[in-house]
């Protein structure tokens, strides 16, 4: 059985980060018109998560190493959650980028 809660944890977490690409994707035209977005802030939407997802893949896979990778797990799909809900929340296509960002 330990060796299920692992794959367990790391298929979910992929599962939850598709899930979110995905949506976002679908979206689009829907955010466009609510937030009076234009194309060039739709393209941050999606760069804004695929360049910090880049940006922050290798640093914290090293500090999983030092830290912990259950605690890193734990803190990515809490930070995940809580950015989440502040693109839901966003009044403006300025705060759905950056909260994309820090995705």
């Amino acid at each position: 059985m330990r060796t299920w809660g692992p794959l367990t944890a790391v298929c979910l977490g992929t599962f939850m980060l598709l899930l979110d690409v995905t949506i976002v994707v679908v979206a689009l035209p829907d955010m466009a018109g609510a937030l009076n977005a234009s194309l060039s802030d739709l393209q941050w939407v999606i760069d804004g998560y695929a360049l910090a997802l880049a940006a922050l893949l290798l640093g914290v896979g090293a500090a999983a190493d030092v830290l912990g990778r259950r605690r890193l797990n734990v803190a990515g799909t809490a930070l995940l959650a809580l950015a989440s809900l502040g693109c839901g929340l966003a009044t403006n296509a300025e705060v759905l980028v950056a909260a994309r960002a820090h995705c």
